[in-house]
């Protein structure tokens, strides 16, 4: 009897310890996945926002080239990979060409 007794006190007072695990497991994840993520996709969003001429970039399919023409209206860019060959691709397929600073 007495086991059930301190087994329901037990169960009473976890109710809080179990939330302020549930609020530091959401801050951990907050801070150490969801907001750098955050600040990457920003990062890249600025990149992309600022193209212009003669960038060296790198598209999503892994290959590089270099911006030949930037149209806002919509939202595509012209990309030279190869001499005389130029592709049109959307904006958030394009992303910065790491490659470039590593050589420096």
């Amino acid at each position: 009897m007495n086991t059930i007794v301190l087994a329901a006190q037990a169960a009473q007072g976890g109710g809080m310890g179990m939330i302020i695990m549930m609020v530091a497991i959401f801050a951990i994840m907050y801070f150490f996945m969801i907001r750098p993520q955050q600040k990457q996709q920003k990062k890249i969003r600025e990149f992309q926002n600022a193209l212009k001429e003669n960038d060296k970039v790198l598209l999503g399919g892994s290959i590089h080239g270099t911006v030949r023409r930037v149209d806002l209206a919509a939202g595509t860019v012209e990309v030279e990979i190869a001499r005389g060959v130029v592709i049109t691709v959307d904006k958030t397929g394009v992303y910065a060409d790491n490659a470039q600073s590593v050589q420096k």
